[in-house]
């Protein structure tokens, strides 16, 4: 009898390798069509094994090389995600019994392959222990060894060493692999904190105040997008750190603002709760399915003073020439920040990706930042933790751009984030057990 829990997670890992899925929307997918026969239980244990193994791939590849006469190419990939599974389980679940994780993983060897297959995965995972794990703590080589106790592919690695010491490193690749919290914004025009506590609590979900005031952190919350709240408009799920450059942009109410880059709208929304939904913001997307998130988005909410247009941001408008007071550029980047939510991204991603996607954030703000009024503020963001999309990005533009000048970022002596402040105005937020990885820049137009 083959376990339904595991089978699906199987065929969600299996899509997402072989077909370049996003790890969420395969999940989602997946788990809805088998509702009916899962349990909240299988649910849980599904989403475990799926981001467990897509985020600790490279780890669990190492442990099947030093087991397997087979090279990792020469494996069925059904067959090799079987194995990573079972890997998984043994050497990162100490709740699963080695004999549940190993005779699972035949079962589903026999389904998936064939009688040589599951002889092939019983010898390896029978061979396996958590000690497999610990010897890779022993490695000399300080690169190699990051990247394999961390599941972190060796070209990052090394980027980070560049500008970064050993255990920040360290600390930061460890923290990729943190489970991340559920975070969600209050909407204050809607509702107030206390009462959304209070309505959240009612179901039995633990509700806890974030770092910043409109945030709350949620645990045991399932199902989200089908509260009652949620389609209410009460909140809206965001990390901290993204919605922190909101924060510190800070338009008025009177501020005619630009989010050049919106999609799917938790930033432009957030902008325009701030303004009270008064005044007027001009929200750009490339796609207009992308544009259409933030449409609903908005729509979701109440909020009534965001006009959406689908616009390429690098392509420049002589019509939007010095309109803006704030203007927000949470350009496109590699996202490197959010790995604890988007694990499969550091396999998607490669090192020649650095150089295209730098291109187009300079295009970006090169050309947004000339819709800025003289006096006019703009935030230069990415949720990416790489020198070369940030801190080398605003510097090569201020070297091109004297009429521009950073911008000291205030925030309170108590606050969580003024430890990622840098002397020379840029702040850089690295994965911590509680919240992403963010860059974030201000800077003034001065003439």
């Amino acid at each position: 009898m083959i376990d339904k829990a595991r089978e699906t997670a199987l065929k969600i890992i299996y899509n997402i390798e072989n077909n370049n899925a996003y790890s969420n929307i395969s999940l989602d997918e997946e788990i809805e069509k088998n509702r009916k026969v899962l349990t909240s239980k299988d649910i849980g244990f599904i989403t475990e094994l799926t981001y467990g193994v897509i985020t600790w791939k490279l780890t669990l590849d190492e442990i099947i090389k030093k087991y397997s006469k087979l090279k990792l190419k020469k494996i069925s990939l059904w067959i090799l995600n079987i194995l990573r599974m079972g890997i998984y389980q043994i050497v990162f679940l100490s709740k699963v019994p080695k004999s549940a994780a190993v005779n699972e993983s035949v079962n589903l060897a026999k389904r998936y392959g064939h009688k040589n297959s599951a002889n092939f995965v019983n010898a390896i995972l029978r061979k396996v222990s958590k000690s497999d794990y610990d010897e890779m703590f022993e490695i000399k080589n300080d690169i190699e060894r990051i990247s394999k106790t961390t599941s972190m592919p060796v070209w990052i690695v090394e980027d980070l060493l560049k500008e970064n010491d050993k255990k920040i490193v360290e600390e930061i690749c460890k923290n990729s692999n943190l489970k991340p919290e559920l975070l969600v914004r209050v909407n204050n025009l809607k509702t107030t904190k206390e009462n959304l506590k209070e309505k959240l609590e009612e179901k039995n979900i633990e509700v806890k105040n974030g770092v910043l005031e409109d945030f709350l952190i949620l645990k045991n919350a399932k199902n989200i997008e089908n509260m009652e709240e949620f389609k209410n408009g009460f909140f809206t799920v965001q990390d901290e750190a993204a919605g922190l450059t909101c924060k510190i942009l800070n338009p008025s109410k009177t501020d005619f603002v630009l989010d050049a880059c919106s999609s799917p709208g938790g930033k432009t929304t957030y902008l325009a709760e701030i303004k009270n939904d008064e005044g007027k913001i001009l929200a750009f997307d490339i796609h207009p399915h992308r544009v259409k998130l933030v449409e609903n988005t908005a729509k979701r909410l109440g909020l009534k003073c965001i006009e959406t247009k689908v616009r390429d941001a690098r392509i420049f408008d002589e019509n939007l020439k010095e309109k803006f007071d704030k203007i927000l550029l949470d350009v496109p980047c590699l996202g490197l920040g959010v790995l604890k939510r988007k694990p499969d991204i550091k396999w998607q991603k490669k090192k020649e990706d650095v150089e295209e996607i730098t291109k187009v954030q300079k295009q970006i703000l090169d050309v947004c930042s000339k819709y800025l009024k003289i006096g006019g503020h703009l935030i230069y963001s990415t949720c990416s933790i790489l020198k070369e999309e940030n801190e080398n990005i605003v510097n090569k533009f201020l070297e091109e751009n004297k009429n521009f000048k950073i911008e000291k970022i205030e925030l309170e002596e108590n606050n969580f984030f003024k430890k990622y402040l840098r002397n020379e105005g840029f702040m850089q937020v690295f994965q911590n057990e509680k919240t992403d990885g963010f860059f974030i820049c201000k800077m003034e137009k001065i003439s």
